[in-house]
């Protein structure tokens, strides 16, 4: 087969996969889209696009098998210290400033960043809340679950795990701050704007440029005056959104939305 009707028999799936399952994947590089579609293959013996959608055709457990193939992630608790360590002193600085922080954890996987997150809000003694969604129905119940194994553990402070988890699972004061909500970045508002602090750390790096900008349009949007954006050090903010906040932290990416005079 040629290049030509590879490419056209790509485009049929994908728009096929968005028209019956509400996944925008024309969001996504088509990179990234084909890798992960070509793991579903292998797994289950096809050798081509249209055998593929034939398959889903035939067994809609398929469909959900590719769903979790196409928003796999990989994370742990304080995933990159560093990170965590030069974002702490601006959540110190707004849980001084405001009575309770309202924090969003885009993208949250499996949950260990929300979690996370709301370790940093309990050592700021900060009152809120962290909104942990995902559009993945099985990182999503991984986060409900809260059950993580050792090796989640490998970069979090012993202190911080000695303090706030127990036999894998988050003591209740840090599991009650994180609100677990399934939501799709490329098709849904953000759930409870204005946020203090939005989290999201490599997710946005797999969807095409124009989508790309939307989402942080979306972010600044969602953001309260003087509230603070953290992305993947991947990650560059570009577009319109970019001239609408300060970067003030460039090796961790991380941004301030200027408070009005």
């Amino acid at each position: 087969m040629s290049k030509a009707p590879q490419e056209r028999a790509f485009q049929a799936l994908t728009e096929k996969i968005s028209r019956e399952r509400g996944v925008s994947c024309g969001s996504y590089k088509d990179k990234c889209l084909k890798r992960r579609i070509a793991v579903r293959m292998r797994a289950r013996g096809v050798h081509t696009y249209e055998d593929y959608g034939n398959l889903l055709d035939r067994d809609a457990h398929e469909y959900q098998e590719l769903l979790d193939a196409l928003t796999i992630n990989v994370t742990k608790f304080f995933r990159n210290v560093e990170t965590w360590n030069a974002l702490k002193p601006y959540l110190v600085k707004l849980a001084s400033a405001r009575p309770r922080l309202r924090t969003w954890s885009a993208g949250c996987a499996s949950g260990e960043e929300p979690y996370t997150i709301a370790v940093l809000l309990a050592e700021a003694h900060a009152d809120g809340f962290v909104d942990a969604t995902d559009v993945d129905r099985l990182s999503l119940e991984r986060t409900r679950q809260a059950k993580y194994p050792d090796s989640a553990f490998t970069e979090m402070p012993a202190i911080l795990k000695h303090r706030y988890f127990r036999d894998g699972q988050p003591t209740p004061l840090v599991r009650e701050l994180v609100r677990v909500l399934a939501h799709d970045l490329t098709r849904q508002p953000p759930p409870h704007p204005p946020y203090d602090l939005i989290v999201c750390r490599n997710v946005v790096i797999y969807f095409e440029r124009q989508a790309q900008e939307r989402l942080f349009q979306v972010f600044v949007d969602a953001l309260a005056p003087g509230g603070v954006l953290l992305l993947g050090k991947v990650e560059t903010l570009f577009g319109p959104a970019r001239g609408r906040l300060t970067l003030v932290d460039p090796r961790e990416r991380i941004y301030t939305k200027p408070a009005p005079v």
